[in-house]
Formats: structure tokens, sequence, C-alpha cells
């Protein structure tokens, strides 16, 4: 069994999961809000932070639900970054 890096980061920032997800942070604030992305508010301002594994969880279920759409016959075509 692999022993975990006592240095590894636990927890996330809106900036970081933005940056992973190749999202703007408006997007990972509407993912907190909605609840679809787990997070929890730090300290006096407020500061958002998701952990590693409610992230890994997230993009997770993202790939079982875009399975479920295309095995749904729902997704026509998967669309390139240069068709936008």
């Amino acid at each position: 069994m692999p022993v975990p890096d006592k240095h590894a980061a636990r927890f996330m920032t809106i900036e970081q999961v933005a940056e992973e997800l190749n999202v703007g942070i408006p997007q990972v604030r509407s993912l907190l809000k909605s609840g679809e992305l787990r997070g929890l508010q730090i300290g006096a301002r407020g500061l958002w932070r998701t952990s590693v594994q409610d992230f890994e969880d997230y993009i997770a279920e993202a790939y079982r639900q875009a399975a479920e759409r295309v095995e749904a016959g729902l997704v026509e075509d998967v669309p390139s970054e240069t068709d936008a």
C-alpha cells in the first residue's frame, strides 16, 4: 500500500479548480453554489476550498453522466475545441 505524501495538498482553491478544468472562476463558483462540486468556506473572508477527493468525485460523476447521455443517444457529435 503506498504511503501518502504528507506534503500533498488536501484542498484546492477556486483558481486551482478552474485551471484544472480549463474553465473560468465564475463557472467554478456556479458549481459550488449548485452543490455539483462540494466545497467549504474557511475563515472570516469565507474563502472557498474543495478537497482533492471531492474534485476527483466531481470529475468521475461528470464522466458517468456524459457516458449515460452518449449511450442514450442524446449526444449527436463531440465538437472539437475549434468548433466553438
